[in-house]
């Protein structure tokens, strides 16, 4: 293929956090491809990530968790035959998504290795290797087009001067998540009692949250006991986009969240960072540095990581999240 390539179509369905995982890739195919444009074909809750980039140059809206499913990809399809693309590449382990690819009648098509159909449709399909960090994972998609390899996404937002002392709290985790039984970070009153402590402790604490985090913001702030002081801010609110959340996560010296799409901004600004981690797999959702600590609870469950390996939802006992105000603030204040 060579290098007059202009036209990229990429396809990566799933949550914001999904799509920062998915920035790697694309900043490497434009790094292989300078001239192309890219248009990421995504669910309509995860647009913001456009926000966070100028890497992306166009979005396919395609609502693959509404009633019409099927439809919805049909619209995928028939966009794609319209736009006249190069390249496609997909992620996804779904043995659908090779007739996918092939359908669009794009001429250069890569997706996952998922079985002989894949390799018969796709121009080389990939192995897919989950025992490793996403964004590695989804960046394994483009080995046969590029010998570049971005490692940490990276995201359009300027760095602000960092505030000394400051701890930034993010405590919620998507309404969707919510919804589906997916808990994946401690109890409003674990996070409460964590901010006092912290403030306690000397770290001037910021609470922060989004439309989703309403009711965890609201115990938080009816149940602590320093909300008068001048080392507690509540900045809740105040954030109106992911872009407003990473300027204010730039700025902080700590930020402490859940496994949540604010966490993967973070790390795109190198900003020192815990995250709380239950039954979700930590090695494959933080980068192994030091600049990210994962806070687990000591609780040995033969299961965890269980949460997407080995079940859709968490289970009720919930040892995994165990994790005291004290185990937040010491691993912060120590």
């Amino acid at each position: 293929m060579g290098k007059d390539c202009k036209n990229i179509l990429a396809i990566n369905f799933g949550g914001i956090g999904d799509e920062i995982f998915f920035l790697p890739t694309l900043i490497s195919l434009k790094k292989e491809f300078p001239n192309s444009k890219i248009t990421l074909a995504l669910e309509p809750r995860s647009k913001s990530v456009k926000d966070l980039t100028d890497i992306i140059d166009d979005l396919f809206l395609i609502d693959i968790k509404g009633k019409n499913k099927y439809l919805e990809l049909l619209k995928l399809v028939y966009l794609a035959r319209k736009g006249k693309f190069d390249l496609v590449i997909s992620s996804g382990g779904n043995k659908f998504i090779s007739i996918l690819l092939w359908l669009t009648g794009i001429k250069e098509r890569y997706g996952y290795d998922t079985g002989a159909l894949s390799h018969k449709l796709l121009t080389q399909a990939v192995k897919l290797n989950k025992n490793q960090y996403a964004c590695a994972m989804y960046h394994d998609l483009i080995t046969p087009i590029t010998n570049y390899k971005t490692e940490l996404p990276e995201v359009n937002i300027t760095p602000q001067p960092k505030v000394p002392n400051t701890v930034l709290i993010h405590p919620g985790v998507s309404k969707m998540s919510v919804q589906k039984g997916c808990i994946k970070t401690v109890g409003a009153e674990v996070w409460a009692q964590a901010v006092d402590l912290l403030v306690k402790g000397g770290k001037h604490v910021i609470l922060a949250g989004g439309p989703d985090d309403k009711d965890c913001i609201e115990t938080i702030l009816n149940t602590i006991s320093c909300k008068d002081s001048q080392n507690f801010e509540n900045y809740y609110g105040k954030t109106r986009s992911m872009k407003d959340l990473g300027e204010l996560i730039s700025s902080a010296e700590i930020f402490l969240c859940s496994d949540s799409a604010p966490l993967h901004v973070a790390v795109a600004l190198k900003t020192k960072t815990f995250v709380i981690f239950g039954p979700t797999d930590d090695n494959k959702l933080i980068p192994k540095t030091e600049n990210v600590v994962a806070i687990k609870a000591n609780d040995n469950c033969p299961l965890k990581p269980c949460l997407w390996e080995r079940r859709m939802t968490t289970c009720e006992s919930l040892d995994c999240l165990k994790i005291t105000a004290q185990d937040i603030a010491e691993a912060i204040l120590k």
